[in-house]
């Protein structure tokens, strides 16, 4: 095969062999193990275990999940203080819950393994009879990506208001959805808000709406929940702090492993009596875990570590934004709208799609090589079929930005070529 064809893997498993920018014979293999040897076979390039071409730098930027647990974060694990945090005696939990309780202006906090489990026990701790309701947009991650667990798991109905682009629920929607006494009606006792908002595009919720949407809960005697996963995001981005954001709410979840680089693990806060009654649901659900220290330790230094990189994401994903809408070629930026770390393109030309776009800047070629001086694989998400999305984070350098965008502009000018 000449030196400037390369192979593919397609989203649908497909090997295909794409000779001068065109794509030729697809063949299709079962495993990513045929798959590895297929294209060895095929080529002279090597492909590893994860299907990475060998020799390309690869700049992730998928999720803020993807991060490695910095030197630091592995030293405390290895040499953290352990007990039985079941028997609440592991002090690296207690002062990582302490701290945390503190910085939200909370009572207490609670460690859990995840936040999908840390948004469930908020749910279930607020929500206790079945058959009642929470409201929540309907873009948010609660309803989206956490398994239907507070219908299926709480037998909780999720009543559902659109969001906003912004990623607000207009307020009097909100209200309107609140329900009556009407024996035909589940009782809401739950409103759930996402800060910053992901789907939406990483938007910080403003403050003044916080501030209604409490008014409103006030005076119907209901609950709020904060799906704060980046909630240090929106702290970051609006320059307060993070207890000024969180007030307006009577729980909060927030991921340590997403733009804080921490390894695993969540943290949820609200009062004494939540904590309590979310201990034992966090029991029922499995999550009591035992010498958890080691990983309770990386989440107290990226408390430390992390927190201040936060405003150097969000400033790179703004120069990517920047050189994407100053190329013009098709791809839209809300420039207005990007708020921190999280930037979604909208694709309006529609000879280039966002599952080619992702595809094409995953692959190498041999005259990008020679172009840009060296073999960049960028990883992006397509997540809808007008839109990608891209997550700046704690491993990505000033450096790797630049080649992203060397990338990107290389790719959209041979898209550009070839149609």
């Amino acid at each position: 095969m000449s030196s400037f064809c390369h192979v593919k893997k397609t989203f649908e498993g497909n090997l295909q062999v794409v000779r001068q920018g065109r794509i030729r014979e697809p063949i299709r293999f079962g495993a990513s193990q045929d798959f590895k040897l297929a294209v060895c076979a095929l080529t002279d390039v090597q492909v590893n275990s994860s299907g990475f071409i060998d020799g390309a730098k690869v700049i992730d930027l998928r999720s803020d999940t993807v991060t490695q647990p910095s030197d630091a974060m592995r030293e405390a694990m290895a040499s953290a203080k352990c007990g039985d945090d079941v028997y609440n005696e592991d002090p690296t939990v207690n002062e990582l819950q302490r701290k945390c309780a503190e910085m939200f202006g909370k009572e207490a906090a609670l460690f859990v393994p995840t936040g999908t489990m840390g948004n469930l026990i908020s749910v279930m701790t607020h929500c206790q009879g079945r058959g009642q309701e929470l409201i929540c947009g309907d873009k948010s991650h609660v309803f989206l990506y956490e398994q239907g667990g507070v219908a299926h798991l709480a037998g909780i109905n999720p009543c559902l208001v659109p969001n906003q682009p912004d990623g607000t629920i207009n307020v009097d929607q909100l209200q309107a959805q609140v329900r009556g006494v009407d024996v035909h009606y589940p009782v809401t006792k739950l409103i759930c808000l996402e800060n910053t908002h992901n789907f939406c595009g990483g938007k910080v919720l403003p403050m003044a709406y916080l501030e209604k949407v409490e008014s409103i809960a006030r005076e119907n005697d209901v609950k709020i929940h904060m799906d704060g996963a980046r909630v240090l995001n929106a702290a970051t981005a609006l320059d307060i702090p993070v207890a000024d954001i969180v007030k307006h709410a009577d729980s909060v979840s927030m991921c340590f492993s997403k733009g804080l680089g921490a390894p695993v693990g969540s943290i949820m806060a609200g009062t004494e009596q939540f904590v309590n009654m979310a201990l034992r649901i966090r029991k029922m659900l499995g999550g009591g875990m035992r010498q958890v220290a080691v990983l309770a330790a990386p989440a107290l230094v990226a408390l430390e570590e992390s927190i201040p990189k936060l405003a150097d994401d969000h400033k790179h994903a703004r120069i990517i934004a920047r050189g994407i809408k100053e190329k013009q070629a098709g791809i839209e930026i809300d420039m207005e709208g990007l708020h921190t770390n999280i930037l979604v393109m909208e694709f309006m030309n529609t000879s280039i799609t966002p599952q080619q776009f992702v595809q094409r800047l995953f692959e190498v070629t041999e005259e990008e090589k020679r172009v840009i001086g060296g073999a960049v694989s960028v990883k992006l998400l397509a997540i809808a079929s007008n839109k990608a999305r891209l997550v700046t984070h704690r491993d990505i350098t000033t450096d790797d930005i630049h080649l992203v965008m060397k990338k990107i502009l290389y790719v959209l000018d041979e898209f550009k070529a070839n149609t």
